[in-house]
């Protein structure tokens, strides 16, 4: 046991003391950010705003995070990473609590377009703020470590929201979320002032390259959109199929979405410096990656008894450990050459896209289609996402060949 944890602890080795700081950052605003899985019930049972109003609330949401991520990319070329993370957090905050106070239909989409919009201004920054942090050859755990950092954010939050909303009412949740995001700009200013922090992997490009014109990185971001649309099913179309399909309880739904963050938490780490020391590209794991995930939706049309679900959520389980943190890092690796912010944003603004419009796809699939039918058009979906990988891996190949 002793070796086992020894061996544990040792997958986190390496790893400098200013990316430790991010994942505490990360930690402190995603558990903060405890609002957002329970905006629809707050919509609909305090504001009484009617169902049809909070989907285009929620449109307004996924519109904010585009923006957001975008202008956090542009800024971050231009006034650094620091000040960007900085800023957004404190202005999260600070919007997070003003939202309370937005009590018509109108006020509230313009009030989440705007918290959307500053808060996912964070999201290239701090990707940059990883590289600069980070080793070459410790970057893709950096990003594991952080995944790890938002898993546990988003386990914390919910429960923590839950007991709020039970003994201060929703108004509460906004005050903690705002003031949670406020107290990680305290954190990002006393830890990571530029002063006192030791960039490890500064990037200097003399005439840097537009993302727009990099036909490989434009051709890794359809792929991502993609496996974001059929990754997301797992948290808006699944749930129902749990429930109607497999008339599953709510507790028994808890437990099988729960055995994700518990996998991740326990293997992710060790699997990803195991893969990192094999011949793998990046590239090749990414479609491997996508290929678990998509199988996980094939496989539940095989058969109708109910250990398909837990043999689902480990293939897309598995899938998402592989395919998250090799795109994270390959997206890092290829910012080098051109605009990282520009790189960044793009890369966020991806998984924003597939937000928008990979709950509202599912949904309507299973309204109008049943489950079973959803589910191979997902994985076809999944196929199309694993050919996509596949040209990037034979364009990256010859593009060195060309080279050398």
């Amino acid at each position: 046991m002793k070796t086992l944890i020894k061996n544990y602890l040792n997958t986190f080795s390496g790893l400098s003391r200013e990316v430790w700081w991010l994942a505490l950052i990360t930690l402190i605003n995603r558990a903060g950010t405890m609002v957002i899985p329970f905006l629809s019930l707050y919509l609909t049972q305090s504001l009484n705003f009617s169902h049809s109003n909070v989907a285009w609330i929620m449109s307004a949401f996924g519109l904010g995070s585009v923006t957001g991520s975008w202008l956090g990319g542009k800024l971050t070329d231009r006034v650094g990473y620091y000040k960007v993370m900085a800023y957004s957090l404190l202005g999260t905050g600070f919007l997070f609590i003003a939202l309370q106070f937005a009590n018509t239909f109108v006020l509230f989409c313009v009030g989440i377009f705007l918290v959307m919009l500053v808060a996912d201004m964070f999201r290239p920054a701090i990707f940059v703020a990883l590289s600069a942090y980070s080793m070459p050859e410790n970057k893709t755990r950096s990003v594991t470590l952080i995944r790890l950092a938002i898993n546990l954010g988003f386990s914390a939050g919910p429960a923590i929201g839950g007991i709020i909303i039970t003994t201060l009412s929703y108004a509460g949740l906004f005050w903690v979320d705002g003031i949670t995001c406020i107290l990680a700009t305290v954190v990002l200013i006393i830890v990571l002032n530029p002063k006192s922090t030791k960039v490890l992997d500064a990037v200097k490009v003399e005439h840097p390259e537009s993302a727009y014109k990099d036909k490989s990185f434009l051709i890794f971001l359809g792929a991502m959109v993609l496996f974001g649309v059929i990754f997301l099913q797992y948290f808006s179309t699944m749930p129902l199929y749990y429930k109607e399909a497999h008339h599953l309880t709510e507790l028994e739904i808890g437990m099988l979405l729960g055995l994700n963050g518990f996998v991740i938490f326990i293997f992710e780490m060790p699997l990803i410096k195991w893969l990192e020391n094999t011949q793998c590209s990046k590239t090749g794991l990414m479609l491997f990656g996508a290929i678990l995930t998509a199988l996980s939706f094939l496989v539940l049309n095989f058969t109708s008894w109910v250990g398909v679900l837990v043999i689902g959520m480990l293939l897309m389980t598995f899938g998402e450990m592989i395919a998250f943190p090799f795109s994270n890092a390959f997206a890092i690796e290829r910012a080098r050459k051109g605009n990282q912010g520009e790189y960044m944003a793009l890369y966020s603004i991806s998984f924003s896209i597939a937000h928008i419009f990979g709950h509202n796809a599912g949904l309507q699939m299973v309204d109008k289609l049943g489950f079973s039918n959803t589910w191979h058009i997902i994985t076809l979906i999944g196929g199309v996402c694993v050919f996509l990988l596949f040209i990037l891996k034979r364009n990256l190949k010859l593009s060195k060949l060309k080279q050398e």
